[in-house]
Formats: structure tokens, C-alpha cells, sequence
């Protein structure tokens, strides 16, 4: 969900975040625990998200939702970034996505300090996007926020649960504590020079290591770094066996997913929500770990796995 973004959004450079590229969902689904009277028959509506895995598969469990309430979806999933896909909404380019509250909360509208309480921080968020032409739907459990990791070797090791307890092992045993980190959490004020000041930490420079996401995970069951930071919901967590520092302090914002909706397209098609309420409320940590896994360990088709996914829920059933 933190991801580099495109930065201009002029019309010329839309296609360049991808708002131009798109297919037809043809998914064989009729209505099952949702979509009963196909309330969306009609309507034609475009889901968008941004370009990672859980994002892929988020943007096609909205779009089966709606395909199975009756509406023709496009598909225009995978949008480099974060702003790309939200201005496709905000813009009426594309009718939703799912979104996560802390993005909203700080890239987007601006603000430095997160709200602890995850309904709390959503509620903020939707009053104040409402003046920007965006509705934000009931939230789900899902949080996709970060973490430090370390593997069971170092588990034994370090006996280290908490961030608290990262911060006192950086104090007795600095050596014990070596980071393997994204650049943009190395740098971002609620990535890592936050964390250290928050938790009292001081970690030399020569002690992280910056590297891309998937490998952070590789390295971190290795143990070739003490503790690798992680997304909260990333199936690699689950697969690797690795153990996530709790965040005793609530130093990292709340990144709940719910449905971002433009305001005019929930107007007109106002059964978008009751389509969409069941599937987010299913949806959590354990849900999204256990999906990203069966891409990003397994190999599956994001989409496939978002419609095994909604049919093994009893959402839809197929046609």
C-alpha cells in the first residue's frame, strides 16, 4: 500500500499510471450470499488497485461482487502506485478500489499523526474524503501495516517479542540488532527513523540494510539480518516462519482495508454497499495471508484466487 507513486497527474500522464489499460471481468458467477436480485444489472462500473499482490486480489474480489449483483465490470487493476489508482476513483476513471485508512490518513489528506483506534482513524478518514468526491465503506479487520520480523533461530537467541524489546536488546547487545529494510521505510517519518525515536532506539547505520521487499523475507529466515521489516499480511510471514515483533507502543498507523468508492457512483448505484459489506467484513490478517500465499509462495493468478476464494465463502456461486 506505501508504494512509489506517480508523482504528475496530468491527462498525459494517466496512461502513464496505467488508467488506460483494462479488460472485461467474464467471470462465470452468479449471485450466492450476495448479489441476490442482481441489484447492479445495468450498471457498468470500473474496479481499480494498485499494483501489488494483496491489491490484485482485493480489486478482483470487488469486481466478482459486482459481476455477480449484475453489473459489466472492467478491469483496470495493477496501477503503478498509490496516487495513480485513487485519482482513477476520485476522477470517476474507475468507480472503486479498496484502500487502506493510514495511507488516506497521511499520504493522501496530509496528516502527521495517526489515529490509534482503527475505527476511529477510518472515521476520520471518511468525513474527510467525503469533500473530495470519495465514500469510504464499512472497514475490515484486515491491517496492513508494518512490522519487524525475526526467524525462530533468533527467536531462541534474542527471546525478543515487542519493539520494546528490540529497543532494550539495541541497548545491551547492539550487535544482536541488524535491520534489513525497504528504502522507503528507511526514510518515511512512520517507517523506521520514527519507530527509533518512539522506541528509544539507536541503531548505527552500518547495522540496516536496504533491499527490496521480497528479498527482506528471504534474508530475515536466513537470519543473514536479526529481524527483516515486513507487511502484517504478507503470506511469506506464514510460509517462513517467522515470528512478528508485537507493536507495543501503537507506533505504526492503523492500514485497515475498506472499500473507497467515488461519491457520484455510490449515489446512482447505491446497492454497491450492501454487495460489498459481507465480503469486507470476512476479511482479515489470517484471510490475507493465507490468499497472498497462494501467490507469492504458490504461484497462483491473483484473480483465481480471489474467485476460489469467493466461492469457497458461498459469495458466488458459479454461473
Amino acid at each position: 500500500m506505501r508504494r512509489a507513486a506517480c508523482l504528475l497527474l496530468t491527462g498525459a500522464l494517466l496512461s502513464a499510471c496505467g488508467l488506460t489499460s483494462g479488460s472485461p471481468m467474464v467471470d462465470d458467477v452468479v449471485p450466492g450470499s450476495i448479489g441476490r436480485g442482481e441489484p447492479l444489472k445495468g450498471a457498468d462500473l470500473t474496479v481499480t488497485s494498485k499494483e501489488f499482490t494483496e491489491q490484485l486480489i482485493l480489486g478482483a474480489i470487488m469486481g466478482i461482487a459486482f459481476e455477480a449483483a449484475g453489473a459489466e465490470v472492467l478491469d483496470r487493476t495493477g496501477i503503478q502506485g498509490s496516487i495513480g489508482a485513487r485519482e482513477a476513483v476520485k476522477s470517476g476513471d474507475a468507480d472503486g478500489m479498496y484502500e487502506y485508512t493510514g495511507t488516506a490518513w497521511i499520504t493522501y489528506l496530509g496528516n502527521s499523526e495517526p489515529i490509534d483506534d482503527p475505527r476511529e482513524q477510518w472515521e476520520a478518514v471518511r468525513d474527510a474524503d467525503l469533500r473530495n468526491g470519495l465514500t469510504w465503506l464499512e472497514p475490515s479487520a484486515l491491517n496492513n501495516t508494518y512490522a519487524l520480523a525475526m526467524n525462530q533461530d533468533n527467536l531462541k537467541k534474542y527471546g525478543t517479542k515487542t519493539l520494546s524489546d528490540v529497543a532494550e536488546l539495541a541497548d545491551t547487545d547492539p550487535g544482536g540488532v541488524t535491520l534489513c529494510v525497504e528504502s522507503e521505510f528507511a526514510n518515511r517519518a512512520d517507517g523506521l527513523p520514527g519507530m527509533e525515536k518512539e522506541y528509544g532506539m539507536s541503531i548505527p547505520a552500518g547495522s540496516i540494510t536496504q533491499m527490496d521487499t521480497g528479498i527482506i523475507y528471504t534474508q530475515a529466515a536466513k537470519g543473514s539480518c536479526t529481524f527483516g521489516e515486513v507487511f502484517t499480511t504478507d503470506g511469506r510471514i506464514k510460509s517462513m516462519n517467522l515470528v512478528v515483533m508485537k507493536d507495543d507502543r501503537k507506533f505504526f498507523p492503523n492500514y485497515n482495508a475498506a472499500p473507497e468508492i467515488n461519491s457520484e457512483t455510490l449515489k446512482k448505484y447505491p446497492a454497491i454497499a450492501e454487495v460489498l459489506a459481507p465480503v469486507t467484513a470476512k476479511l482479515d490478517n489470517t484471510v490475507a495471508q493465507e490468499l497472498n500465499a497462494k501467490v507469492d509462495v504458490d504461484g497462483e493468478d491473483p484473480h483465481e484466487v480471489a474467485l476460489d476464494w469467493m466461492k469457497q465463502e458461498g459469495f458466488v456461486r458459479e454461473g
